[in-house]
């Protein structure tokens, strides 16, 4: 039976047990994108923390593609060598690390990029006025922008890349049919609507070279109306693969799903986590890459019941990182109690007010633990 901490290997790769700190929006970088030694750190956190993969934040290949405030970029070569000082921190802490590629599509700040989102479709008339369609020939420059983020994170280090295909993000976009209503070669039946999402792979794995490990992030459903379904989601999963893709994180959701948001609040039962498992068993079945698992993983007993059972190959987590960076050292280390994250999303709140992540219920404990001990001494 397979185990969670054994070593394993993805295409070349290493990884020293089944545990992937799934990308995670920190706002920490620079206005422009530049990592900081605020996110070194905290990579070399999660990295003596014994996380077997840590996948970086969502790293913006185009200035047109930023979502958020203090996101990471890849995309001009001066941010080459601040990630540098980045993955040597992981590497000198014998971990691994993925870059995460993105473009939020509608879902960009206009704020930050001074355009007007770009959308697949505008939808209605609303639409036109605060989004921008996107043309053909916008949509063809795209491989080649995530072809140079990917050339850039090689550059500086990174173990592999992830292609952000999920949440409702442009590759998403692109997939799903609620988001993606074009009647050119890039919109209609699903091999159209992957047309730009195979080409992305295409450029990369050409940028990147066979040996390189890549990684996608695609929903097994977009939970909104017209969305992408499973059967469809399974039918990508084989395109990729076929395409040369190395391993698929399974999630869901996107921005505007509400309550089946990617990011869900209240697991505080078992039957709440691994919210996704259902669709990973099926993508575990029909394909043979490696499949990841996120969403809700908060207790080591169900990651190993779940490995157990064939639903997924890794266990990818987020938030329950934010507050326990060192979760992984501490259930190899035999202390097998849950995570401790209490799925209340404060943590987001923490980095959009600019003050970047944290987990503001331990600080708020920790804080209280001072005072105690202040007024003690007193």
């Amino acid at each position: 039976m397979p185990k969670l901490f054994e070593p394993t290997t993805i295409h070349h790769l290493p990884l020293k047990n089944r545990f992937v700190r799934s990308a995670t929006w920190e706002g920490m970088a620079e206005a422009d994108g530049t990592c900081t030694p605020q996110l070194t750190r905290l990579y070399a956190q999660l990295a003596d923390g014994q996380v077997g993969l840590i996948i970086s934040s969502h790293a913006y290949v185009t200035q047109e593609g930023q979502a958020t405030p203090w996101q990471l970029g890849l995309y001009k070569d001066e941010l080459v060598e601040p990630l540098r000082r980045l993955t040597t921190a992981v590497h000198d802490r014998n971990g691994a690390i993925v870059a995460q590629l993105a473009h939020a599509g509608c879902f960009t700040n206009q704020k930050l990029t001074g355009k007007p989102p770009l959308a697949l479709s505008i939808l209605d008339s609303k639409g036109a006025k605060w989004y921008r369609e996107a043309s053909a020939s916008d949509l063809d420059e795209l491989p080649a922008q995530f072809a140079r983020a990917a050339t850039r994170a090689q550059q500086a280090g990174f173990d592999g890349i992830q292609l952000h295909a999920a949440h409702g993000y442009l590759l998403s976009q692109s997939l799903s049919p609620a988001f993606n209503q074009r009647n050119d070669r890039y919109g209609g039946s699903l091999q159209h609507r992957a047309r730009l999402m195979l080409a992305v792979l295409s450029a990369v794995r050409q940028a990147v070279g066979r040996n390189y490990p890549v990684l996608a992030k695609v929903n097994c459903a977009d939970f909104v109306d017209g969305g992408l379904e499973i059967d469809e989601a399974l039918q990508v999963g084989r395109m990729l693969q076929d395409g040369g893709v190395d391993a698929i994180e399974v999630s869901g959701g996107t921005l505007v799903s509400g309550a089946l948001s990617p990011i869900r609040q209240n697991i505080t039962a078992e039957e709440k986590e691994g919210y996704f498992r259902q669709a990973a068993s099926r993508f575990k079945e029909a394909l043979s890459v490696p499949i990841m698992l996120v969403g809700g993983i908060r207790s080591l007993y169900l990651a190993e019941k779940l490995l157990a059972e064939g639903v997924a190959d890794y266990f990818s987590m987020a938030r329950p990182f934010i507050r326990e960076p060192h979760l992984i050292k501490r259930w190899q280390a035999g202390d097998r109690r849950k995570s401790t994250c209490l799925s209340d999303n404060l943590c987001n709140q923490a980095a959009r007010a600019g003050e970047g992540l944290y987990c503001v219920v331990e600080r708020k404990l920790s804080e209280n633990k001072r005072s105690s001990k202040e007024k003690g001494a007193l």
